[in-house]
């Protein structure tokens, strides 16, 4: 800034409707005015919502680009809701994820114009290994297994796309302890509306809209012996289920070992609380799988010989309890979740049945039949096809048909590495004791999903999805912040 600009008088500048006098400003408004008095004069109230809905987009633009870290949280918020709000308006709302990640893209571009833009915070291992396999992906169109593009399209988003695009953007724009702090806060804010919209389901019933979407296919899966599996708006039970147990997981954590804040503390434990209670009324087995596995991730990460033994004779407890009582039989959600510890459970044996089918049909195809072969867009896009008619039951087994053994050995490589980093730096590198606690939280909902992962195809859904990435670049991130937060302590 100039030293005429810096002592510029005040009152020689025009603001509010002074401007108003330039021509340069009125001739647009008054252009705008016209077009959006003839529009709504023409079509009514179809009209009004146009030029509301262009305005609100003009504005939420302007947002974005002024402070690109609001894209961030509205990443996160748009992944708890995004599936839901399609069975109220059909409309492709799952691209709208797309959009908004390539927006922040764009306005931190320009807004590099004016200042920095710390990219190099991105330089991560972390980086490299989601950039390798979306490498891998992008070379699965030319996979001579493939049947379609369009399958490859909507697939690889929710396997590899939002993943590679969100990471380095959570490195350069939420990577400091106030954010991390913030993340937990609407993450438990958006849980637990998550799980009163499912007590909504479980207690009253679905509304109209949900109740076509049952109508239309979502009632094989959801209405099992007369009882809904709930699935609040989520796109399934499954994913409710598995969502609301990582919940539970991270935030008991997080209420156990809070100090100095009763308030956040029974915050913590509230939204834990309504997290395993939204996993119980899921009808969702697979997702006691997060509870069980965080819980022994738990107890490895806390190097506590005593808290070992307590915590797996706790586990063996719970395991006798399933397997070996008819405790609670008459309790619906008791009795459905007993099942999982069934070993001759029918659809069990009809999910082993489908792996082998496809491990015959994969021997020969290292490098799987096609992103987008299998599942929903297997049915969509390639119904005639072997991979599209079985079941992969799983995230894994889909990967694995998908990409072939060559995708799936990467993609466990990838996976396993990020949780023994979010591990080794909770066990030998922190030093704050929150945020060792805070990293330690998100590693074992980690591997809780992980597990889950298994039994549902959960791993790339939203919001899994979105609280995944976020939770895996501050793993990655805590030593920084510790570092930051030590030498803040040592001045």
């Amino acid at each position: 800034m100039s030293l005429f600009e810096k002592y510029i008088n005040p009152f020689e500048s025009n603001s509010g409707s002074y401007r108003l006098a330039n021509l340069n400003v009125l001739i647009p408004v008054i252009v705008i005015a016209l077009l959006m008095t003839l529009i709504i004069a023409k079509t009514e109230i179809i009209g009004i919502i146009l030029c509301l809905s262009v305005f609100f987009l003009i504005v939420f633009v302007y947002v974005i680009f002024k402070n690109p870290r609001l894209g961030i949280l509205l990443l996160i918020v748009m992944g708890f809701f995004v599936t839901g709000v399609a069975r109220y308006i059909n409309a492709p709302w799952g691209l709208s994820i797309d959009g908004l990640l390539i927006l922040i893209y764009i306005a931190l571009f320009f807004k590099g114009f004016g200042e920095k833009i710390e990219w190099s915070n991105a330089k991560s291992s972390l980086t490299v290994f989601v950039t390798i396999w979306m490498g891998y992906i992008f070379l699965q169109i030319g996979n001579p297994e493939a049947q379609s593009i369009e399958a490859w399209f909507y697939a690889m988003r929710g396997v590899a796309l939002y993943q590679w695009l969100s990471i380095p953007l959570l490195f350069v724009l939420f990577n400091k302890q106030k954010d991390l702090n913030t993340f937990f806060i609407i993450w438990g804010i958006l849980s637990l509306i998550g799980t009163l919209k499912g007590f909504m389901q479980f207690k009253f019933g679905v509304d109209p809209f949900e109740q076509r979407w049952l109508d239309q296919g979502g009632a094989e899966t959801h209405i099992l012996f007369g009882k809904l599996r709930v699935f609040s708006f989520y796109s399934d039970a499954g994913q409710f289920g598995a969502s609301q147990a990582q919940t539970g997981v991270v935030f008991g954590i997080l209420a156990l070992f809070k100090k100095g804040n009763s308030k956040l503390k029974v915050f913590f434990a509230f939204v834990a609380l309504a997290g395993f209670f939204g996993m119980l009324i899921s009808g969702t087995r697979g997702a006691i799988a997060v509870p069980a596995l965080g819980g022994i991730m738990f107890l490895i990460i806390r190097k506590n010989i005593k808290a070992l033994i307590l915590g797996g004779v706790f586990l063996i407890g719970i395991y006798i309890f399933f397997a070996y009582t008819t405790i609670g039989q008459g309790n619906a959600e008791i009795r459905r979740m007993r099942t999982a510890f069934d070993p001759n459970e029918a659809s069990l044996q009809v999910r082993l049945e489908n792996q082998k089918k496809l491990k015959g049909y994969l021997a020969s195809r290292p490098f799987g039949g096609g992103v987008g072969a299998t599942g929903n867009w297997g049915q969509r896009f390639t119904p005639h096809t072997f991979l599209a008619n079985t079941a992969t039951d799983s995230w894994y087994v889909m990967i694995w048909a998908d990409t072939g053994s060559v995708g799936l050995t990467f993609y466990l490589i990838m996976l396993f590495f990020i949780l023994f980093r979010g591990a080794y730096n909770v066990m030998f590198k922190l030093k704050d004791d929150w945020l060792k606690v805070q990293i330690m939280a998100l590693t074992c909902g980690m591997a809780g999903i992980m597990m889950a992962s298994y039994g549902n195809g959960v791993f790339g859904q939203m919001p899994t999805g979105i609280l995944m990435y976020v939770g895996m670049v501050f793993m990655f991130q805590s030593p920084k912040i510790d570092l930051i937060k030590q030498n803040t302590l040592n001045k």
